[in-house]
């Protein structure tokens, strides 16, 4: 599984609209610049959160649980037999 361009470019253009042109047509009055700096500063740390969810998903830290003899069958048919914890190693075949 790899990264696609599309959810990228949708979820960065949805976070552009809502970092760029929304402060620009933020209403005027006495609280113009909060807005606009609370809009910036949501836009883009929401964008960058949502960014490193999908590009933590390309490659995950925790894997599958797999039982001790599927390892060493693995390892063996692979060409790398290991021993077990009572330091039996598998037969090759």
């Amino acid at each position: 599984m790899g990264a696609s361009a599309l959810p990228i470019i949708i979820f960065s253009a949805i976070f552009g609209v809502v970092g760029i042109v929304l402060p620009i047509v933020a209403p005027k009055g006495p609280n113009r610049g909060i807005v606009q700096c609370v809009l910036i500063l949501t836009a883009a740390t929401c964008w960058l959160f949502w960014l490193c969810c999908y590009m933590a998903q390309m490659n995950p830290l925790i894997g599958p649980k797999l039982h001790q003899n599927t390892i060493l069958i693995m390892a063996r048919e692979w060409g790398n037999p290991l021993k077990d914890m009572d330091g039996y190693t598998p037969e090759e075949h």
